[in-house]
């Protein structure tokens, strides 16, 4: 027998339509901020941003492919990270779904990570991704654009994610020892090497040869594009979690 609360049709009719109430108002207000992302003024973007990509060198503006409008997720994988983050993997795997429909709709997708392109095109081939995935190694663009932050930052506690100063130092010895094991079994590094990078999505718009930079989003900001939990946020049980119960798709046991 069930624990949870049972009821006939008719009750679950009555309480269902209360909540399609609150659903079209929650609905609404996403309008309305939908609204309020594109009002927010564009920033022109003046430097000269150089990635790697399987066709070569390109610019940002290259990475637009003659659409006007260009959206970046910011992928977790550094330089030092023998795979990408889980977390990340996860979203990205909903990409190649859409990623034709954005580009026929004027709206370029792209990941972009620190990584080498090497590692990134092996990694790829091994998630089975067709997405367009570009390396911003040796650039300043994870640092410019708030997923990146430098070794001086780490050490003086003062890293910059979500549009605030955040300290993400484990606290004490045995909180480094938990953190640094995290970080070794998913990505084979410690936990410094692993957090100094962040996931987040940016937008830009090309026009007259400009570029311009008109939203980011990070941490919980994410969430929306995170197909699995807008399914899980309508399943029986909800996100029923305790902890990062998520793997890379191949890692599942089958």
């Amino acid at each position: 027998m069930t624990a949870h609360q049972t009821g006939t049709r008719e009750e679950w009719l009555t309480a269902r339509l209360e909540l399609l109430d609150a659903e079209k108002e929650l609905t609404r207000r996403a309008d309305e901020l939908a609204r309020r992302r594109q009002e927010l003024p564009w920033v022109r973007v003046d430097k000269d941003y150089r990635f790697e990509t399987a066709e070569g060198p390109a610019s940002l503006a290259d990475l637009f492919g003659g659409r006007s409008q260009l959206m970046i997720y910011h992928f977790m994988f550094g330089p030092d990270y023998t795979a990408g983050c889980p977390s990340c993997s996860s979203i990205a795997d909903g990409f190649n779904g859409f990623e034709v429909h954005l580009a026929n709709h004027d709206v370029a997708l792209w990941a972009v990570s620190r990584a080498p392109y090497p590692q990134l095109a092996e990694y790829r081939a091994r998630m089975g991704w067709t997405f367009p995935w570009a390396s911003s190694n040796g650039s300043d663009f994870n640092f410019d654009f708030g997923v990146a932050v430098t070794k001086e930052e780490w050490e003086s506690g003062l890293a910059r994610y979500n549009f605030a100063d955040q300290d993400l130092r484990p606290g004490t010895e045995e909180e480094q020892r938990s953190l640094d094991g995290f970080a070794q079994s998913i990505v084979d590094t410690d936990w410094q090497t692993y957090r100094r990078e962040g996931p987040g999505m940016s937008s830009f718009a090309l026009q007259d040869g400009t570029v311009y930079h008109t939203y980011s989003a990070y941490s919980r900001g994410l969430d929306g594009l995170w197909g699995m939990y807008q399914w899980l946020d309508r399943a029986p049980l909800g996100r029923n979690e305790d902890g990062m119960w998520w793997r890379r798709h191949d890692e599942y046991a089958k």
